[in-house]
């Protein structure tokens, strides 16, 4: 597996891993698949416990990520987005390969093709190693669609948005009422709370920060999506 250490961002479909090296933690992101899904894999540095952000297609790639060697990381948690179908095709595979908990919320959780093994709400939080994060759940997109914060003690923010949040609006919706609730989920509980430099990983496409998108909330709501 080919993985760059110069992080910006942007990673290309079938190509090579980027790594972004934190105090406690490394970030490493890959595009998977034909719907060009983000994969993310957070390890932490203390103790090599990993957590994956979406498995979403190409198991085998995922696990060359994951590493073969005496050293790689133990991959003790996968956690899904969302339940649409591109981001969890390479789930089945990947938790039975490491016995990793899946995580999910409850109202995303069915349509999952292996059960839930931890329910998540708002608020929660998901461990692994020394690495907490919180649960963020966005509703419109999908009913259970979540978020997820890590609070680096060291640095600014870092936000794991799934298709609720992207560079430029927020994500798909169905009607005009999900759009209205997407968007002041993001507005009240990502924007609302979370300072200019937190920097945001979508599930599909480049990386972005909350203060490069802020200025823009309200033609969002205007143009209604």
């Amino acid at each position: 597996m080919n993985v760059t250490e110069d992080y910006t961002g942007h990673v290309e479909p079938g190509g090579a891993a980027a790594r972004r090296t934190l105090d406690a933690l490394t970030i490493t992101k890959m595009s998977v698949g034909p719907m060009d899904n983000n994969a993310y894999l957070l390890v932490c540095r203390a103790t090599s416990e990993a957590l994956l952000i979406d498995a979403a297609n190409d198991p085998e790639r995922l696990s060359d990520l994951v590493g073969h060697g005496p050293d790689r990381s133990s991959l003790r948690t996968i956690v899904t987005t969302h339940q649409h179908p591109d981001h969890w095709q390479a789930l089945g595979a990947i938790a039975g390969a490491y016995g990793a908990d899946t995580v999910a919320h409850p109202a995303d959780a069915e349509p999952l093709p292996v059960p839930a093994d931890i329910l998540v709400e708002h608020g929660d939080t998901v461990t692994f190693g020394e690495i907490t994060l919180e649960v963020i759940h966005l509703r419109g997109h999908t009913p259970g669609s979540i978020a997820l914060l890590y609070r680096d003690p060291h640095g600014h923010p870092h936000l794991f948005t799934g298709d609720s949040l992207f560079p430029g609006g927020v994500g798909k919706t169905n009607s005009p009422e999900d759009f209205t609730s997407l968007i002041n989920d993001v507005e009240e509980r990502i924007f609302g709370q979370l300072p200019d430099d937190t920097w945001f990983y979508p599930g599909h496409g480049d990386d972005s920060t909350l203060g490069a998108e802020r200025p823009k909330i309200g033609e969002w709501r205007q143009r209604g999506w």
